[in-house]
């Protein structure tokens, strides 16, 4: 494995959309072409923060990604994209319905990817594998999050990427959830963090659709625009 431990900011983030650009437009073509194959599939990952997903994995050359919460499988579909073009790396699901395994393409899927039915709390108790990249978008509350804080960052090691998912719906996280817990453990770590957020980030959402539009990258593949992902290297 090769990872990357650039800071995740703007300038690395305009710097990988340059570098795979041309991945990118045919990844995306696939994933427009994905939902008129699978109209049911909900889309729970917007554009730039699907997208910073598939660049931060290019670049850091993952061995092993864990997600935790796929519920179609688009983020699934995404990750594992990026897995594929690396020609490397394997992709541990974790969640308690397994509706992706209905919607991940197979020749994505084999040799690649392993689904985990259950509960994250259980199914990730005692783990004996190592954590490259870490993707949580699962129950958005702050027990949970006290659980991951708690309990599971301590097994992923200084460096790695993690991301987690409707951290940044408004400019702050709700005063009692998962987001809110984050920030406080991000915080009393002197850890830092980044977002595309359209609500939280506005700069940074406005500058990374203008290299979008100068890179031929700007047409929606849906129709979400929020993107309140929130980024971090594992301090």
């Amino acid at each position: 494995m090769n990872q990357t431990f650039a800071e995740i900011g703007l300038d690395h983030v305009t710097d990988l959309y340059r570098e795979f650009q041309d991945d990118l437009r045919t990844v995306r073509k696939e994933q427009r072409e994905l939902r008129v194959l699978r109209p049911g599939m909900k889309t729970q990952l917007d554009d730039l923060e699907a997208e910073i997903t598939y660049l931060l994995i290019r670049a850091g050359r993952p061995a092993t990604v864990v997600e935790i919460g796929s519920l179609h499988g688009w983020s699934t579909t995404w990750i594992l994209r990026a897995l594929r073009d690396n020609r490397a790396g394997s992709l541990i699901t974790h969640d308690l319905i397994g509706n992706a395994r209905h919607n991940v393409p197979a020749d994505l899927a084999d040799g690649r990817w392993t689904f985990v039915p259950g509960d994250a709390r259980e199914t990730l108790r005692d783990h004996r594998h190592t954590i490259d990249h870490l993707f949580i978008d699962a129950a958005h509350t702050a027990s949970f999050a006290r659980w991951f804080v708690g309990d599971l960052f301590p097994t992923v090691r200084p460096g790695v990427t993690v991301s987690v998912h409707d951290v940044f719906h408004g400019r702050r996280p709700w005063p009692v959830s998962e987001g809110r817990v984050l920030l406080s453990w991000l915080a009393a770590r002197g850890a830092g963090h980044f977002t595309a957020s359209r609500r939280a980030a506005p700069p940074v959402n406005r500058r990374l659709r203008e290299v979008k539009e100068s890179l031929g990258l700007l047409t929606p593949v849906h129709d979400g625009h929020d993107d309140p992902m929130l980024f971090f290297r594992m301090p």
